[in-house]
């Protein structure tokens, strides 16, 4: 099997090449602030009902796995019976896309906590997860079986992201595409799903929206100790 390359031209060509390319990357980063734009304008819904999950150290609830931030970023993750590769492995597709999630700490200094939740057990949870090198990321049992359904993923994954007001949640925003999510998993780009977004001064948000300098955010990733988040200071 003989494999394809790219054609060969001359400097001038490849260049006036790259400047195009470089033009329609503009116009897609354009609409994609404006997307982002958008989802800090979505309205939120009440989460009236009480659910339970199971994590390391026992029964916590919904506002527990906010771990005291104000956003929640939670993965739907398919592993269970009857998902290729049970008990010993989880969904191919939500595992390659949890391997590209970002440093976590990078979220928690913009007050987003992420967290996955399955049906699986804890201990084959954590099982998978010690193979997977996802110690770090907070992974639950789901407890409360409506929670599959009252939150979109009976048959899919699901991002469902939430604020906390004190004590009370709320629902901000639902994500199932796969010509999305694929794109998403670096800090920016989960930053873009929360209703706060990136927190950044410049992007376009509501009057009284937190944000910060460029500079603010422009540390290495255990250099966030102790930073008090933007969302904090308003």
């Amino acid at each position: 099997m003989v494999i394809a390359q790219p054609p060969i031209v001359d400097d001038a060509e490849w260049r006036r090449q790259v400047a195009t390319l470089a033009a329609q990357e503009s116009a897609v980063a354009a609409e994609l602030d404006r997307l982002a734009a958008a989802r800090k304008r979505m309205p939120m819904v009440r989460v009236d009902r009480d659910y339970l999950f199971e994590g390391p150290s026992g029964e916590v609830s919904l506002l527990d796995l906010f771990e005291g931030r104000c956003q929640l970023i939670l993965y739907r993750f398919f592993f269970e019976e009857g998902v290729d590769g049970w008990p010993d492995a989880g969904c191919v597709g939500c595992s390659s896309w949890a391997d590209g999630v970002a440093q976590l700490g990078l979220l928690h200094a913009r007050d987003i906590t992420f967290a996955m939740a399955s049906p699986a057990p804890q201990p084959t949870i954590r099982a998978y997860a010690e193979r997977m090198g996802w110690t770090d990321k907070p992974w639950y049992t789901i407890r409360t079986e409506a929670f599959t359904d009252d939150f979109g993923a009976t048959e899919w994954f699901a991002i469902n992201v939430f604020l906390r007001v004190g004590d009370d949640i709320y629902r901000t925003y639902f994500l199932q595409d796969g010509a999305m999510v694929s794109s998403i998993g670096s800090v920016t780009s989960l930053a873009a799903l929360t209703p706060y977004g990136g927190q950044i001064e410049g992007e376009d948000v509501p009057e009284g929206w937190p944000q910060a300098p460029m500079a603010h955010w422009m540390r290495r990733h255990d250099e966030f100790g102790g930073l008090t988040p933007p969302s904090r200071l308003t």
